[in-house]
This record gives C-alpha cells, structure tokens and sequence, in this order.
C-alpha cells in the first residue's frame, strides 16, 4: 500500500474515533481523544498503526465481539454512520493536525480515558492527566 493511501487510511480512521467517541466534546477533548491514540501508536504496547489501535479488541471470525474492544463505539453493534457531516469534518481536521504534530497534546501523554459515568478497574493503575468536560484521561503511573 503507498505511503499516501496509509496516511488517508490512518486520517479516516481515527476521525472515525474522534467523531463516535466525543463529536459532543470541546475541541480540546475531541483533540485529547486523537492524542490518546497517537500515543498508543507510538507505545510498544499496543499496535503500530492508527487502524490497529482503533480497531483493538476481541475478534471472533474477524468480527469485533460486543463491548470487547479499546474504544467502545468500535463493538457497540451500531453502525459507524457520520449524521453530523460538520463534526465529521471537524473530526478529519483535527486527525490530520493531531498526526502532523500540528496540535499539541494537551493529554499530556495519556494511553487511556474513559466517560465520567463509568468506573473503570484500570484507573487505579494509572496517574489522572487532565480532566475535559466528561471524559478523564491517564497514562500509566512512572
């Protein structure tokens, strides 16, 4: 696959996640989203790619199992439509500013975030980062 191809693809998958995962969100959450993927590409725990990362979680004959996966929408079984054509738009802004290091991270290098309602076992893990609106965000203890 040419180097341009990998580049769309990776642009249009993360603005996938940043749209499902937060089009709700400021701009700095919705920013903070792409960052926590960026910094899992560049982690050696997770996978090399931006679609890799995305896409993680369980499989069962290349299907993605409910609720099994790193980022919820990805195997919420609800179909990955873009109603909100301006946040999508937003959302492909924000992928290629994230991956061109044109936006800083205001994540302060975090791998992980979770919604405000939820109380997820791995927090207890990790050191918070920063808190935006209602997503909190965290990268693993030093």
């Amino acid at each position: 696959m040419g180097k341009r191809k990998v580049m769309i693809e990776a642009v249009l998958c993360m603005a996938m996640a940043i749209y499902h995962e937060a089009r709700g969100e400021p701009v700095q959450g919705q920013q903070a989203v792409g960052h926590v993927i960026m910094n899992r590409v560049a982690s050696d725990e997770y996978p090399d790619t931006v679609c890799d990362v995305v896409k993680q979680g369980r499989y069962w004959r290349h299907v993605p199992l409910r609720h099994q996966c790193h980022f919820s929408f990805w195997c919420d079984g609800l179909p990955e439509d873009f109603d909100d054509k301006g946040a999508y738009g937003t959302a492909v802004l924000f992928s290629v500013g994230i991956m061109q290091g044109w936006i800083p991270d205001p994540t302060h290098g975090a791998t992980h975030y979770h919604a405000t309602w939820v109380d997820p076992d791995w927090k207890r893990t990790m050191t918070q980062t920063i808190r935006v609106n209602n997503h909190v965000f965290y990268r693993r203890k030093s």
